[in-house]
């Protein structure tokens, strides 16, 4: 059992909403900020039931669930990164340990370089990071025309567009763009255009200006940064991006059971074990 509070934080352009979560018994453990992007709190709840022993900070990206937009500026990779520091400057728990998954683990490398004081140990777990991948050009192409797809045709032809991209296994081919369009009824996504656009993850985080890591700070950085993959989904992007990051920084990387949402299990994903998931995110944290 814990004991969860919420409380919320301005940042430039947003108000964020972020949740504590306290174990029933005092914990030798550091805090631990478990974030994804576009992914918010809620989508960690199967995995946090499972870190009962430390205290936990979740929290929902701007734009995402609880978390609103008070301004139309652009959302950049930065300004996520700069978010992280605001929530736990806020939560006043830092230093803390890490865990961003995908988007998420890809906008904490910005934190961890310009807030190095905030965490001692990163994981990051599937960061699509396109900007260090062999097929960076074409990858970046892909991305634009998913956005383009989304403003013109909205939600359902955009985002099979993306599951498409996110499932492809190895670099993309020269000709990737010229294969037909996927079928938005064959993933069970909607047909019709409903006219919105302002979807967290197909209007701000693929319309982003590319994350370009400054892979020299992360070199140097004095924080503990483990890049991670999940072990289905062999040359999957966002995989390849954790394999990248690994390579940039001379380490192997951890390999986490499941999949890309390996810590929950849901209808598309029945085996993931966030249990086990859990298991080896404890057993890395407390191996500093």
């Amino acid at each position: 059992m814990t004991k969860v509070s919420t409380a919320t934080v301005e940042s430039p352009g947003a108000v964020l909403t972020y949740d504590v979560h306290e174990p029933e018994a005092p914990s030798e453990h550091r805090p631990l900020f478990v974030f994804g992007s576009p992914m918010a709190a809620s989508g960690f709840e199967q995995l946090i039931s499972h870190l009962t022993d430390r205290t936990v900070i979740t929290y929902d990206p701007r734009g995402a669930e609880r978390s609103t937009l008070t301004s139309d500026g652009a959302v950049t990779a930065e300004l996520h990164g700069e978010d992280m520091h605001r929530v736990i400057e806020a939560s006043g728990l830092g230093p803390v340990d890490a865990f961003g998954s995908s988007g998420g683990g890809a906008f904490a490398l910005h934190w961890i370089v310009r807030y190095p004081g905030d965490v001692r140990t990163l994981v990051s777990h599937e960061p699509p990071l396109t900007t260090i991948l062999e097929d960076r050009e074409m990858a970046l192409r892909v991305n634009d025309d998913i956005v383009a797809t989304y403003q013109r045709d909205g939600y359902g032809p955009a985002l099979a567009k993306f599951i498409q991209l996110i499932m492809h296994p190895g670099p993309l081919p020269d000709d990737y763009l010229d294969r037909p369009a996927p079928d938005p009824a064959a993933f069970g996504l909607p047909t019709e255009d409903d006219g919105t656009r302002d979807d967290a993850l197909l209007s701000r985080n693929l319309a982003m200006p590319p994350f370009e890591p400054d892979l020299e700070a992360l070199r140097a950085s004095e924080v503990r940064i483990v890049p991670a993959t999940g072990a289905k989904g062999d040359g999957t992007l966002a995989r390849r991006g954790g394999e990248a990051l690994a390579a940039e920084l001379g380490v192997e990387p951890t390999v986490f059971p499941g999949d890309h949402g390996g810590f929950t299990v849901s209808p598309m994903s029945p085996d993931n074990d966030p249990d086990a998931f859990a298991a080896l995110l404890r057993e890395v944290l407390d191996d500093a």
